[in-house]
């Protein structure tokens, strides 16, 4: 597919003596929201992981542009304009908001050097990083660090942002916040992967469905045509939508 920008083939990864992914094919169209589906122990988080070259592809390769990347390390692939937050978000709990939002912003030395139409467009979507901006961020509750985390990713331009389940564990009213966040990134012409088990979250933000089992990508297809199949969401999620 020449649109994806991110394309996966064939990728094997080892942890230890454990065999946890089998072949992975995945691709991610340019500019759109694709959704990686699967049960507890599938391979989503290894997936983004060995992406972001943190675990090491034994087999396979990984393409980002048309680059292969399958061998890059992490701070190289870093800087290529693509952004991860894992699931436990990553936040330096002792650190303010501010001085977090610093750390992924290479082109600025202090905080009020961060580019401010930058910070204003991130300040729109996530009030709570403003209002918040000189507190710890140990402090704040876990919705408001998921914002962080997600600010902090985007805090410079990002081709790819690469999100494990940012609605894990949030209220109801946070997680409509992060739905409207992320449809207004794709809106901008943000490329992005999301792993996440809230089906409501997915379904509104998925423009294409990727279902993982047992470490290998066993459907993929765009969410109209995954939304309009329940004996598939039936067989690999074990539900129905």
């Amino acid at each position: 597919m020449s649109d994806s920008l991110l394309c996966l083939q064939g990728v094997h990864t080892h942890i230890g003596a454990y065999h946890i992914l089998h072949g992975v094919d995945l691709k991610v169209p340019r500019g759109q929201l694709t959704l990686l589906l699967g049960r507890n122990g599938a391979g989503k988080t290894t997936t983004l992981r060995t992406i972001m070259g943190l675990w090491r592809a034994s087999a396979g390769r990984i393409e980002f542009r048309g680059q292969d990347i399958t061998r890059t390390p992490t701070p190289e692939i870093a800087r290529m304009n693509l952004a991860y937050v894992p699931e436990n978000m990553g936040i330096f709990p002792d650190l303010s908001v501010s001085e977090n939002m610093l750390l992924a912003a290479r082109s600025a030395a202090r905080s009020e050097h961060i580019d401010p139409d930058r910070l204003e467009h991130i300040f729109q979507m996530f009030p709570a990083v403003k209002q918040f901006w000189k507190h710890p961020a140990g402090k704040l509750s876990g919705g408001q660090k998921q914002m962080v985390a997600v600010a902090r990713a985007i805090v410079e331009p990002r081709d790819l942002l690469i999100v494990d389940e940012p609605s894990k564990g949030l209220a109801p009213a946070i997680i409509d916040n992060m739905i409207e966040a992320f449809a207004r990134l794709k809106q901008s012409g943000v490329t992005i992967l999301l792993v996440e088990q809230n089906m409501g979250f997915a379904r509104r933000l998925g423009d294409h469905v990727a279902v993982m089992d047992q470490g290998r990508v066993v459907h993929a297809s765009d969410m109209a045509l995954w939304l309009e199949r329940p004996e598939l969401q039936q067989r690999w999620l074990g539900l129905n939508l």
